[in-house]
This record gives structure tokens, C-alpha cells and sequence, in this order.
């Protein structure tokens, strides 16, 4: 590839077997670099064994690439596993729309992760909690001791927290570890700590202790991506105004807010997935993260600059990793690491809150000027064929005479494939 750039224009209008000769000039590793991806059913019975109970097969989900993608200066191609329609296609949009304002840039406020530990029946709960301050050393030395590797990799243990909550018989402690986890997600290291450590904890304040888990609501992971859109790119100031209108109706009502927040995972979850992350994991987070206030709200922010553009941010927590769990025995999650260059935790979380922003663009886009269901049902179409009964070159025709007549819908499908077939 003479010049890598994420602008892959009709790379949509290309055969599989072309795009992955694209994608393995992208990563420079030759024909072989995409071998996981030639078999639609890459995991081997083994592994699938290994990975969950009770296994009987898998559920194949479609993977793309986001192309267009600026991330703080840098072309990339983002893969992202979704059965949705449009939500690839919004990316791709979305990204093009903004490279001549430089793409997205982002900010990473660490890879810290919290376990928690519930003690009760502490009969002096104030008290209590400064003894656990006061043995703040101990608790370090602790917990470094448990996950050694962890250390040296420059994370483990950095301070503990202590909250007095109010229970259904009495006050509650809580005590938060907070452990930098660096390119892990850090479940199982924060976890093993939390279970290790309670009954000593328990021991100091002369209490019982009861759940030993980490927390998913990541707030001091916290990732940020902001980009502008000129007004030109976009339709004009009018779509400017609208999408704002559309924007504010996610700040003030928590009905739409759930659906403003449901796209932006709509992308969000599809790259946590392309990458073997805890997709469960991130949407509890990212929803728990937009309630804190006390109303529900919407993770992004719409503004117009002084010129007129169109300006977006997003804050996110993303407790995501490149190393542990399925992210690194799936064949798959490690070549899209690669496609992505996501040689740490931190760029990878970079790109996903990007990914965020976009999709929530092309929403807010979509629907403020033609709908949500004009782009979403045209590509819905060739699906939609396939339902009723359409195979082969006849999926393509059917979905093309059906976008035409502005009828997407199987009746319609199944009407116009009847007459194909005389």
C-alpha cells in the first residue's frame, strides 16, 4: 500500500477476498496475516472447549472495518463485530466527514480499577474507617505481594478508599482498592486481591466481611474524544441546529436518553467485542457512569463553535484490555489488536471512545434530517430478501427493487421475488 491511509474509498463496493488483501497489506505481514479470518468458523472445537461450559458450537457475528478513522493524528482501521445494519456504514460516514478537522482527539485518565469489599456488623464505623487509612502501607504491601509480575510491569496497588453507606440494618463499609491493572482489564488480579485481603480487614475493624468483587462502574478509567464537523460537510447550518435540537432532548429526558446512549454503544460494544473484551462489562459501566448525577443522561456533548461547526465530546469509563481472558487466546481478537495497532490498553480504549463519538454523530445526523429509517432499511434490504426466500444473485436484485420502490419490507420482498421467478 503505497500510502496507509484509513480513506479506503469503495472499499464497501469490494469482494471479501479483496478486502482482506487490502487489510493484510495494512499490518505487513503478508497473504497468511488473515488466515483466521478465511474460515468463516475460525475457533477450533478445543478452543471453544477451553473458553466457555458446556459448549455445543459457536455464533458466528459479522466482522468489519470503520474505515476513514482519524485517531489523534493517526489513520487507523478499526474492526467491529455487530449484526445491526448502518452501524459500520455510520462510522465510516461519520469519520469521513471530519478528516479535514483532523479526525478525533483523545484523552486517557489511567488504567485504574476498583475492587470492593463489604464489611458488616462494624460496630464503630467511623472509627473503623480511619484504623483502615492509618494501615494504608500494610495494605500496599499486601496486595503487591499477591501479583508480583503486576508490579513490575510498573501497576499494582495505589490507594484504598473507605465509604460508610447506609444498609438495611445500619451502616455499611465499603472499602475500594484501587490498583493499576495497566494493559488488563484487571478483573481476576483485583478480584483475587479483594478475597485475600477481606478477612483481614475484617479482622482489624471487628466486623464480617461479605462480597469481594471489582466494581464495573470504572469511573477513573475515564476515556474523552472530541471532534468537529464543518457545517458544510454536514448539510449546512440548518443540520447544525437540528442535531443540536436532537442532542439537547437526550439532556433533558432520560426516555431518549437510553436510546442517545444505545447508539453509542451500538459502536462502543461492537470494537469491546471485535477485540474479546467484556462487552456486559462496558455497557454496565457506561450506563452506571451516565446515572451518576442522579437523572440519567447522555454520555455525549453537542455544541457549536464560534464559526458555526458542529463540535462533539464524549466521556466514557472503558475498562478494556489487550492481554487475559478471551482477548488473548481468540485467533481473531488478536488480529484485529493488530489491524488496529492496539499495542496497549490505553490506545485501544483511545480508539473505542472515538468509535463512540461517531456512531452517536451518525445518529444524531440521521435522525434530525431524514430518519433513522431511510439508511438503516437500506441495508437492511439484502436481509430482508434473504428472509423471504431469496438465494443467490437474487438477494441483491430483490433488495435493489424493493430500496426503489421505497418499500423495505418483506411483504414487498416476497411480492417482487415472486415475479423474479415468473
Amino acid at each position: 500500500m503505497s500510502e496507509r491511509t484509513s480513506r479506503l474509498s469503495g472499499f464497501a463496493t469490494l469482494s471479501r477476498e479483496k478486502r482482506l488483501e487490502i487489510l493484510s497489506d495494512w499490518i505487513d505481514e503478508g497473504d497468511g496475516a488473515t488466515g483466521a479470518l478465511d474460515r468463516l468458523d475460525a475457533l477450533p472445537d478445543d478452543l471453544v472447549d477451553r473458553m466457555i461450559e458446556n459448549a455445543i458450537g459457536v455464533m458466528p457475528v459479522p466482522l468489519g472495518l470503520a474505515t476513514n478513522m482519524i485517531v489523534d493524528g493517526e489513520d487507523v482501521l478499526i474492526p467491529m463485530a455487530t449484526e445491526e445494519s448502518s452501524v459500520i456504514a455510520a462510522v465510516c460516514n461519520t469519520a469521513r466527514r471530519c478528516r479535514s478537522t483532523g479526525g478525533f482527539r483523545t484523552s486517557y485518565a489511567g488504567s485504574l480499577t476498583i475492587a470492593q469489599i463489604q464489611l458488616l456488623d462494624v460496630a464503630d464505623p467511623h472509627r473503623a474507617r480511619l484504623e483502615i487509612l492509618r494501615r494504608v502501607d500494610e495494605i500496599r504491601a499486601f496486595c503487591d505481594d499477591i501479583d508480583p509480575v503486576l508490579v513490575e510491569l510498573g501497576g499494582g496497588f495505589q490507594d484504598v478508599d473507605v465509604r460508610l453507606l447506609n444498609g438495611r440494618k445500619g451502616t455499611v463499609m465499603v472499602v475500594h482498592l484501587i490498583v493499576d491493572t495497566r494493559d488488563a482489564m484487571g478483573a481476576n488480579a483485583v478480584n483475587t486481591m479483594a478475597e485475600r485481603l477481606a478477612p483481614v480487614l475484617a479482622d482489624w475493624v471487628g466486623g464480617r466481611s461479605l462480597l469481594r468483587i471489582l466494581s464495573n462502574l470504572a469511573d477513573r478509567r475515564i476515556v474523552r474524544a472530541e471532534a468537529v464537523w464543518p457545517a458544510d460537510e454536514i448539510g449546512g447550518l440548518e443540520v447544525v441546529e437540528t442535531m443540536l435540537e436532537a442532542a439537547d432532548f437526550a439532556v433533558i429526558d432520560p426516555y431518549r436518553a437510553a436510546t442517545h446512549n444505545k447508539g453509542i454503544m451500538n459502536g462502543v460494544s461492537a470494537v469491546v467485542l471485535a477485540t474479546g473484551n467484556d462487552t456486559r462489562a462496558i455497557e454496565a459501566g457506561a450506563h452506571a457512569f451516565a446515572a451518576q448525577s442522579g437523572q440519567y443522561g447522555p454520555l455525549t456533548r453537542w455544541e457549536k463553535t464560534a464559526n458555526g461547526d458542529l463540535a462533539g465530546s464524549i466521556e466514557v469509563p472503558l475498562s478494556l484490555g489487550i492481554v487475559g481472558g478471551a482477548t488473548r487466546i481468540h485467533p481473531v481478537a488478536q488480529l484485529a489488536l493488530k489491524i488496529m495497532g492496539a499495542d496497549s490498553a490505553e490506545k485501544l480504549s483511545r480508539m473505542v471512545a472515538a468509535v463512540g463519538l461517531a456512531q452517536n454523530f451518525g445518529a444524531l445526523r440521521a435522525l434530525a434530517t431524514d430518519g433513522i429509517q431511510k439508511g438503516h432499511m437500506a441495508l437492511h434490504a439484502q436481509n430482508i430478501a434473504i428472509t423471504a426466500g431469496a438465494a443467490g444473485d437474487e438477494i441483491a436484485r430483490i433488495a435493489e427493487a424493493m430500496k426503489a420502490s421505497g418499500d423495505i419490507n418483506e411483504r414487498t420482498a416476497t411480492r417482487l421475488l415472486r415475479e423474479l421467478r415468473g
